[in-house]
C-alpha cells in the first residue's frame, strides 16, 4: 500500500503501485460518469451563462455531491442551484480528468495545482462511496470488527485507503 503523499520542492509526491492506480482510475471514472455536464435551458443566454435546472438531484450520491446551499429556504436553494450546478459539475469533471490524466504507477510527482485537483477528486470519490456504503462516523470501528469474509470488507477498506490518501495529501499541500 502507498506510503501516502509527501511534500516536495516541486509540489507533492506519492508512490503508487499498478493496482492502486487501477482502483483510483476505476472509482474516479465512475464518479465522472455520474457527474455529467450540467444541463442548461434552451435559451442561448442560459447556455452561455451555465444556468440550469433548479431541481435537486434524485440520486443520493449526486445529492451529496451537490447539496442544497440553503437548507431552510427552498426558493433560495433552487435559485442558487440554478445558477451554480452546471459550473460545479464542470469543475468536478475537470478535477476527475486531471487525476485520470496524471495517475501512473511508480513515483508520481504532482504540482500544487494538480494536487489540489486530486484532493477535490478524491473527496468526490469518498463522498460517493460513503453514500453507497452508508458510512457513519464509526466507520473505523466497523472495519476493525468486520471479518475479511464480509462482502462489504473490500469496499470499506478501499474507503479507508482513500481517506488515508486524502489526509496525507492535505498534510503535504499545507
Amino acid at each position: 500500500m502507498s506510503t501516502g503523499f509527501q511534500a516536495t520542492r516541486d509540489g507533492v509526491a506519492v508512490q503508487l503501485d499498478a493496482g492502486e492506480v487501477s482502483i483510483l482510475r476505476s472509482l474516479v471514472s465512475q464518479v465522472l460518469g455520474l457527474v455529467e455536464p450540467g444541463a442548461t435551458g434552451d435559451d442561448p443566454l442560459e447556455r452561455a451563462l451555465g444556468i440550469g435546472s433548479a431541481a435537486p438531484p434524485a440520486d443520493p450520491v449526486l445529492a451529496r455531491l451537490f447539496p442544497s446551499a440553503y437548507s431552510d429556504d427552498e426558493d433560495a436553494a433552487q435559485e442558487f442551484r440554478r445558477y451554480t450546478e452546471a459550473t460545479l459539475r464542470d469543475a468536478k469533471r475537470a478535477d476527475a480528468t486531471t487525476l485520470l490524466e496524471t495517475a501512473e504507477p511508480g513515483l508520481l510527482t504532482l504540482t500544487a495545482e494538480q494536487g489540489q485537483a486530486w484532493l477535490r477528486a478524491l473527496n468526490d470519490v469518498r463522498l460517493a462511496l460513503g453514500v453507497r456504503l452508508e458510512v457513519t462516523e464509526e466507520v473505523h470501528e466497523e472495519i476493525a470488527s468486520m471479518s475479511e469474509d464480509d462482502p462489504r470488507y473490500p469496499a470499506y477498506v478501499t474507503y479507508d485507503w482513500l481517506t488515508y490518501l486524502q489526509d496525507t495529501l492535505v498534510r503535504a499541500l499545507w
